[in-house]
């Protein structure tokens, strides 16, 4: 009698804090047994294993093993380049790659590398925490490549270093060699602080390094790490002109031919897979760092880099109409703010 009395009350509180007081219970969602093909080109310990493992285990978990996904890693399915056109065409369903490899393909996504566009990483936070901006740039992205961006992963920044001396400042670039990626935007950023960079592919860069060919080099604490770069690099610039992101992404015909409880379910472990990758790329870009340094390496902080930021800045009219106009840019950055 007392519990009964309990749950009228229950019921009468949420009634009038406005809830449906239907109280019968939802039918639990079937899901129809199929497979999901997921593929990167990184190993693991990678970002994007780390993302695309969480969200397997939680599209299995969720649909009780109804749903298998088979994750292919390492490249066994090609490099990211590779993986986009397979989503395209259907022979897999879901990678993660970094936003450079979707420019090609989905020129739009290009407003996610801008140089300084996150000159604090709480900016990156807010901008794909905020699901208006990513749920427009999916479609964007999808108009034009037919995939579609449903979160994305954010790694650390691409600071530089050298193996001649401290970079403190713009003028100390004079004179070094840096490798950078052959990605017209991030090869414009260099240029506009007074150096010519060399696009060296990345499987030529360790070897480059070793034998001067080049001085230098941008990339996260965690790829500097796992390259053991301080066997061919000293110094570290704590750089901030482009932090590593990466979009979740999905075939675009596989995504609009799933029911409504399975797409909901897909967009749901993309989201979490994400936000748990936020938490240990942090943790990792830390301990990376460390390890760099345990190893040699040292690292300076920039005395003029709002200097570095004002020069690469001036390079986003260039790219305005690649990205999607001015008003789409200013539209992000809003969402920022």
């Amino acid at each position: 009698m007392h519990k009964n009395i309990i749950l009228v009350i229950m019921l009468a509180l949420l009634h009038q804090a406005g809830f449906p007081m239907n109280t019968a219970m939802a039918d639990p969602i079937v899901y129809k047994k199929t497979k999901i093909l997921v593929a990167t080109a990184n190993p693991a310990g990678s970002v994007h294993v780390t993302a695309l493992e969480k969200f397997c285990r939680i599209i299995e978990t969720e649909t009780k093993g109804a749903v298998k996904t088979l994750l292919f890693t390492g490249g066994s399915m090609g490099d990211e380049q590779a993986n986009v056109k397979q989503l395209r065409t259907g022979e897999i369903h879901v990678t993660a790659i970094a936003a450079g490899n979707a420019t090609p393909f989905a020129p739009c996504a290009a407003i996610t590398v801008l140089p300084y566009m996150f000159p604090k990483i709480d900016k990156a936070y807010a901008l794909f925490g905020n699901q208006q901006f990513v749920d427009e740039l999916g479609e964007r992205m999808a108009k034009q490549s037919r995939t579609r961006a449903l979160a994305w992963l954010i790694g650390g920044y691409r600071v530089l270093t050298n193996s001649k001396k401290p970079v403190t400042k713009i003028a100390d670039l004079r004179g070094l060699k840096i490798r950078v990626p052959g990605v017209p935007i991030q090869l414009e950023a260099f240029r506009s602080w007074g150096i010519e960079p060399y696009p060296l592919a990345w499987s030529e860069t360790f070897n480059a390094l070793q034998q001067g060919v080049v001085d230098g080099q941008e990339n996260p604490h965690s790829i500097n790490r796992d390259q053991k770069f301080w066997e061919v690099q000293e110094y570290i610039s704590d750089l901030h002109y482009m932090l590593w992101v990466g979009p979740i992404l999905v075939s675009e015909w596989w995504y609009q031919n799933l029911d409504g409880d399975m797409r909901a379910l897909v967009d749901r472990a993309a989201h979490k897979a994400a936000r748990y990758e936020w938490e240990w790329a942090a943790e990792q870009n830390e301990l990376a760092l460390e390890q760099c340094l345990d190893n040699g390496m040292k690292i300076s902080e920039l005395e003029d880099e709002r200097e570095w930021e004002a020069r690469a800045r001036k390079l986003w009219p260039k790219f305005y109409d690649a990205v999607g106009g001015k008003e789409y840019v200013d539209q992000a950055m809003a969402a920022m703010n």
